[in-house]
């Protein structure tokens, strides 16, 4: 019976050593072994199962993908002495698990010393080369177009990219990696987040960019009212050459309805000129003796020979 109880404690110890001792590597993941603190072979970098000696030597896992590197943003001065906000962010991984193991030991302190080495690489370059630098990495013409500001732009001065952020972005690797060796890490790529002006320049720029469009405001202001005013004096004319035409069409008319009725006046008192006197001297009474009218005249006057007549 004690024979058989020893027999199952037996294998339940060399059970959880075989356990204990096992261990598996993921295709993320590269393993180094240590015993007592001291690496022993080399890291285990393909996926599978491994053994290893229990309670005696430990397994020291590192991630085999791509780690991210956030930089701090902070305020750097360019070679136009212009203070910009740079924020800028990296990709690296770890090519010598031994090395990033005896030096760094873990992630977190890699990346403090990846703080220690891109930041100061990162203000270095943008400290050696101007604004545009920073922000195009071409020559190539903007396609941007601002509505009245032909002039201007033709006026604008133009900059030749002879370096750009591309350049800088892998200067800043080069002058990074080798440092960066040491711990057996490689830097695979840095990029510029984000750029911007300072809140003391970005308030100037700003201000001036109101400036600028209250200014071509202005501009337009100023040009509709010329146009406006180039309208009502086009209407104003077109008016009086209007009115100036119809008064010269009706006068026209007028003086051919006048000369037409003179006409047929003349013909029809031409027929009986003793009715024509006699109609116009009536048209003259009619003008001249009003009811209350007073009229002291001979009685020989030929005005008043119609009356005679009348009255006898």
């Amino acid at each position: 019976m004690k024979a058989k109880a020893g027999s199952i404690i037996a294998v339940i110890v060399l059970l959880m050593l075989a356990v204990s001792s096992a261990y598996v590597v993921d295709e993320t993941e590269q393993v180094i072994v240590t015993q007592f603190g001291k690496v022993i072979g080399p890291p285990k970098t393909d996926p599978g199962l491994y053994f290893r000696i229990p309670f005696i030597q430990n397994t020291n896992y590192f991630p085999k993908n791509l780690l991210e590197w956030d930089g701090d943003p902070g305020q750097i001065p360019t070679l136009d002495k212009t203070f910009i906000w740079v924020d800028a962010f990296a990709r690296w991984k770890i090519v010598d698990a031994i090395k990033f193991f005896q030096t760094v030991n873990n992630t977190i302190s890699a990346q403090g010393r990846l703080d220690d080495i891109i930041d100061p690489a990162v203000r270095n370059f943008i400290t050696s080369h101007r604004l545009i630098e920073t922000v195009r990495k071409s020559n190539r013409e903007l396609d941007t177009f601002e509505i009245g500001r032909e002039d201007e732009q033709k006026q604008r001065p133009t900059y030749t990219i002879k370096v750009g952020r591309e350049q800088i972005t892998h200067g800043i690797m080069k002058q990074a990696q080798p440092k960066l060796n040491a711990f057996g890490i490689e830097l695979v790529d840095v990029k510029i987040k984000r750029i911007n002006y300072v809140e003391e320049v970005r308030k100037s720029v700003y201000g001036r960019m109101i400036a600028e469009r209250r200014q071509i405001a202005e501009k337009f202001r100023s040009e509709g009212r010329g146009e406006a005013r180039k309208i009502l004096g086009e209407k104003e004319r077109e008016l009086k050459r209007i009115t100036s035409e119809a008064y010269r069409t009706a006068q026209e008319l007028k003086g051919k309805a006048d000369a037409e009725a003179t006409n047929i006046y003349a013909d029809a008192f031409g027929i009986d000129p003793e009715f024509y006197s006699f109609i116009k001297t009536l048209e003259i009474y009619n003008g001249a003796l009003e009811k209350n009218s007073a009229v002291v005249l001979s009685t020989d006057s030929e005005f008043l020979k119609f009356l005679k007549g009348y009255s006898e």
